[in-house]
């Protein structure tokens, strides 16, 4: 009994520092649809989440990785994008939500990775997408710039200098950054790893004013032409850009969103196999009628079984009782006739016997000869039992 209010008060301390604990993981942020949303995951902040480590080194330098998802899903929303090149930057979650995802909480569930202790730590961020009348803008520019990695522009400071170029040469009331997309995910290169090459990023902002006479530059047809023979178009404000971004003035977008035509996809009409958009599913009933498969035997198996078996009857009989033989044909050959392929036959016979039986001189070669120093006779080359007929032609020799 002592013991109980001392489990209680243990029971709710433990309750207190879990609901702290969820509530130091658990951030929330409100970005706006049509708007680049950026949201930056920083190693500092993870650190004090690992237990101190008991061997030497600096805990402080520790490589930190990151894995993002939805809550209860693989992999991140279709508009939600992650990137962290080292595990000793800081990781990025950058995307531009859209009108389809306003009022509806995204939980991303974050999870950091130490590397050298093997320790994890789990927060969430819920990300509440707000309306706004402002958005999305009317007109829209896209930029490639070639000098810069996504991260790069992510950064808060290169971004805003991007945008205050952009103002500059732009002049609107508002202007925002809509979206920022690396060329890697539009089907570019990775590039070399000489002379500091960058991948390249695609920038999107947007304006209430149309488009200032500069950016309509790249429009004219010496500067269309230009960009067909792969040379750099002459832009006027390209020198307010060029001291930090190189933006490849041919790959510019420019959208007017007013002016865009929707296009309606006309469905065809559903037929008899297309479930109706409305209403319940009907399956069929169980009781289903039998179905006679002797018909589809006999054009499947039998009738062809038949046609085979009267072709191999035919060529059966055209093969063997059909066959004429050697009688047959001697008796439809006139006599004279064959009295002269007998005689024919007779000769050879006769004249290959008699080229066997022929007696020649033997070569030289194949004469006995004696041996120089015992004095005995060595036989010749070619046994006495070799035909005459399969020796080479030479001149006879006495």
């Amino acid at each position: 009994r002592l013991l109980r209010p001392a489990v209680q008060i243990f029971a709710l301390l433990i309750f207190m520092v879990t609901i702290l604990s969820r509530s130091h993981g658990d951030r929330n942020v409100y970005p706006s649809a049509g708007v680049l949303f950026v949201h930056v995951l920083e190693r500092e902040y993870f650190k004090g989440e690992f237990p101190p480590y008991p061997k030497s080194g600096d805990a402080g330098n520790d490589p930190i990785t990151f894995n993002t998802n939805l809550m209860g899903y693989p992999d991140r929303p279709g508009w939600l994008r992650y990137i962290q090149r080292t595990p000793h930057s800081d990781g990025v979650l950058y995307g531009s939500p859209t009108a389809e995802h306003v009022g509806k909480p995204t939980v991303i569930e974050i999870t950091a990775y130490n590397r050298r202790t093997f320790e994890t730590a789990r927060h969430n961020l819920v990300i509440n997408i707000m309306a706004t009348e402002e958005f999305p803008l009317p007109y829209q520019a896209e930029f490639y710039i070639k000098n810069m990695n996504v991260e790069e522009m992510l950064a808060s400071e290169v971004l805003g200098d991007f945008l205050g170029a952009v103002k500059n040469v732009w002049q609107p009331e508002r202007l925002n950054a809509i979206n920022i997309t690396s060329a890697l995910d539009r089907g570019g290169r990775v590039p070399l790893p000489i002379n500091n090459l960058k991948e390249g990023v695609y920038v999107m902002v947007g304006a209430d004013v149309p488009f200032s006479s500069c950016l309509r530059e790249v429009e004219t047809p010496h500067n269309q032409l230009r960009c067909s023979q792969e040379m750099e178009p002459v832009i006027s404000c390209d020198k307010k850009f060029r001291a930090q971004f190189h933006i490849d003035w041919c790959k510019i977008s420019l959208v007017d969103i007013n002016k865009v035509v929707p296009v309606y996809i006309t469905r065809p009409d559903p037929g008899t196999g297309i479930l109706p958009e409305f209403g319940e599913y009907n399956p069929p009933s169980e009781s289903l009628k039998s179905r006679d498969y002797f018909s589809d035997f006999l054009i499947t198996l039998a009738v062809p079984s038949a046609v085979a078996l009267v072709l191999f009857f035919i060529l059966g009989y055209t093969m063997c009782c059909r066959r004429e033989g050697v009688e047959k044909r001697n008796m439809q050959t006139p006599a004279i006739q064959l009295v002269h392929h007998s005689s024919i036959q007779k000769s050879t016979k006769e004249l290959r016997s008699m080229s066997k039986n022929r007696e020649i001189s033997w070569p030289l070669s194949t004469l006995p000869v004696f041996n120089p120093v015992s004095g005995e006779v060595v036989p010749p080359i070619h046994p006495d039992n070799y035909e005459t007929t399969s020796m080479p032609l030479m001149q006879t020799q006495t």
